[in-house]
Protein backbone atom coordinates (compact mmCIF):
# COMPACT_ATOMS: atom_id res chain seq x y z
CA UNK A 1 0.00 0.00 0.00
CA UNK A 2 1.55 3.38 -0.99
CA UNK A 3 2.02 6.23 1.78
CA UNK A 4 -0.95 8.43 0.11
CA UNK A 5 -3.48 5.25 0.35
CA UNK A 6 -2.35 4.34 3.93
CA UNK A 7 -3.04 8.35 5.04
CA UNK A 8 -6.62 8.52 3.16
CA UNK A 9 -7.47 4.82 5.05
CA UNK A 10 -5.98 6.72 7.98
CA UNK A 11 -7.94 10.04 7.76
CA UNK A 12 -11.27 8.39 6.55
CA UNK A 13 -10.76 6.17 9.80
CA UNK A 14 -9.68 9.06 12.19
CA UNK A 15 -13.12 10.95 11.21
CA UNK A 16 -15.87 8.20 11.57
CA UNK A 17 -14.37 7.01 14.44
CA UNK A 18 -14.59 10.33 16.11
CA UNK A 19 -17.69 11.21 15.04
CA UNK A 20 -18.83 8.09 16.50
CA UNK A 21 -16.89 8.27 19.59
CA UNK A 22 -18.63 11.83 19.99
CA UNK A 23 -21.65 10.89 19.53
CA UNK A 24 -22.20 7.80 22.10
CA UNK A 25 -20.47 10.27 24.43
CA UNK A 26 -23.11 12.66 23.60
CA UNK A 27 -25.54 10.32 23.80
CA UNK A 28 -24.31 7.87 26.75
CA UNK A 29 -22.92 10.54 28.84
CA UNK A 30 -20.87 8.97 31.72
CA UNK A 31 -21.46 5.46 30.62
CA UNK A 32 -19.43 5.94 27.56
CA UNK A 33 -16.41 6.47 30.31
CA UNK A 34 -15.33 2.80 31.23
CA UNK A 35 -14.73 3.91 35.12
CA UNK A 36 -16.88 6.89 35.20
CA UNK A 37 -20.15 5.70 35.75
CA UNK A 38 -20.81 6.92 38.80
CA UNK A 39 -18.69 10.48 38.14
CA UNK A 40 -22.10 12.82 38.74
CA UNK A 41 -24.02 15.10 36.52
CA UNK A 42 -21.22 17.43 36.60
CA UNK A 43 -18.87 15.48 35.17
CA UNK A 44 -21.88 14.01 32.72
CA UNK A 45 -22.64 17.31 31.54
CA UNK A 46 -18.35 18.07 30.65
CA UNK A 47 -18.64 14.79 29.24
CA UNK A 48 -21.46 15.29 26.93
CA UNK A 49 -19.85 19.05 26.14
CA UNK A 50 -16.61 17.41 24.98
CA UNK A 51 -18.58 14.95 22.94
CA UNK A 52 -20.01 17.23 20.61
CA UNK A 53 -16.34 19.12 20.50
CA UNK A 54 -14.69 15.47 19.37
CA UNK A 55 -17.98 14.91 17.17
CA UNK A 56 -17.01 18.20 15.24
CA UNK A 57 -13.10 17.17 15.15
CA UNK A 58 -14.11 14.08 13.27
CA UNK A 59 -15.70 16.09 10.96
CA UNK A 60 -12.63 17.92 10.27
CA UNK A 61 -10.90 14.81 9.45
CA UNK A 62 -13.44 14.18 7.41
CA UNK A 63 -13.62 17.25 5.66
CA UNK A 64 -9.39 16.90 5.04
CA UNK A 65 -10.70 13.40 3.50
CA UNK A 66 -12.61 15.02 0.97
CA UNK A 67 -10.06 17.03 -0.23
CA UNK A 68 -8.00 15.63 -3.34
CA UNK A 69 -5.21 16.01 -2.61
CA UNK A 70 -5.74 15.55 1.31
CA UNK A 71 -3.98 18.93 2.57
CA UNK A 72 -0.83 18.18 4.62
CA UNK A 73 -1.49 21.34 6.57
CA UNK A 74 -4.68 19.53 7.94
CA UNK A 75 -3.45 16.88 8.98
CA UNK A 76 -0.77 18.28 10.71
CA UNK A 77 -3.02 20.42 12.64
CA UNK A 78 -5.41 17.68 13.35
CA UNK A 79 -2.31 15.76 13.96
CA UNK A 80 -1.09 18.38 16.60
CA UNK A 81 -4.42 18.47 18.48
CA UNK A 82 -4.68 14.72 18.91
CA UNK A 83 -1.36 14.64 20.10
CA UNK A 84 -2.01 17.42 22.28
CA UNK A 85 -4.95 15.20 23.65
CA UNK A 86 -2.72 12.19 24.20
CA UNK A 87 -0.07 15.07 26.01
CA UNK A 88 -3.22 15.72 28.06
CA UNK A 89 -3.56 12.10 29.14
CA UNK A 90 -0.16 11.18 29.80
CA UNK A 91 0.45 15.15 32.73
CA UNK A 92 -3.18 13.19 34.03
CA UNK A 93 -1.24 9.76 34.62
CA UNK A 94 1.65 12.18 36.21
CA UNK A 95 -0.56 13.92 38.62
CA UNK A 96 -3.45 11.98 39.38
CA UNK A 97 -2.30 8.51 38.69
CA UNK A 98 -3.34 5.32 36.37
CA UNK A 99 -6.64 5.57 34.67
CA UNK A 100 -9.09 2.28 33.58
CA UNK A 101 -7.14 0.38 31.67
CA UNK A 102 -9.13 1.76 28.61
CA UNK A 103 -7.45 4.93 28.90
CA UNK A 104 -4.17 3.92 29.34
CA UNK A 105 -4.68 1.34 25.77
CA UNK A 106 -6.09 5.16 24.09
CA UNK A 107 -3.18 7.14 25.45
CA UNK A 108 -0.78 4.42 23.45
CA UNK A 109 -2.64 4.37 20.55
CA UNK A 110 -2.60 8.17 20.29
CA UNK A 111 0.64 8.54 21.05
CA UNK A 112 1.69 5.85 18.47
CA UNK A 113 -0.53 7.22 15.99
CA UNK A 114 0.54 10.23 16.01
CA UNK A 115 4.15 10.43 14.75
CA UNK A 116 2.75 7.88 11.65
CA UNK A 117 0.35 10.68 10.96
CA UNK A 118 2.96 13.39 11.00
CA UNK A 119 4.85 11.30 8.44
CA UNK A 120 2.64 10.73 5.85
CA UNK A 121 0.88 14.16 6.32
CA UNK A 122 2.39 15.38 2.58
CA UNK A 123 1.93 12.06 1.09
CA UNK A 124 -0.91 12.53 -1.47
CA UNK A 125 0.56 15.98 -2.10
CA UNK A 126 3.46 14.79 -2.87
CA UNK A 127 1.64 11.55 -5.05
CA UNK A 128 -0.67 14.03 -7.09
CA UNK A 129 1.18 18.00 -6.70
CA UNK A 130 -1.07 20.72 -8.40
CA UNK A 131 -0.51 21.75 -12.09
CA UNK A 132 1.81 24.57 -11.96
CA UNK A 133 0.57 27.66 -13.46
CA UNK A 134 2.09 28.60 -17.27
CA UNK A 135 5.24 30.60 -17.16
CA UNK A 136 4.19 34.05 -17.88
CA UNK A 137 7.37 35.81 -18.52
CA UNK A 138 7.37 36.88 -22.56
Amino acid sequence: MTRAKTLRGLVLTMGYACVAIGIAHVLLGNASIPGAESAGPTIDSLGRFFGAIFAGYGLAWLWAARQRPIPATAVRLLTAVFLLGALGRLLSLAVEGWPHAFQVALAALELALSPLLFWLADAEEKAHPAPRAPDATV
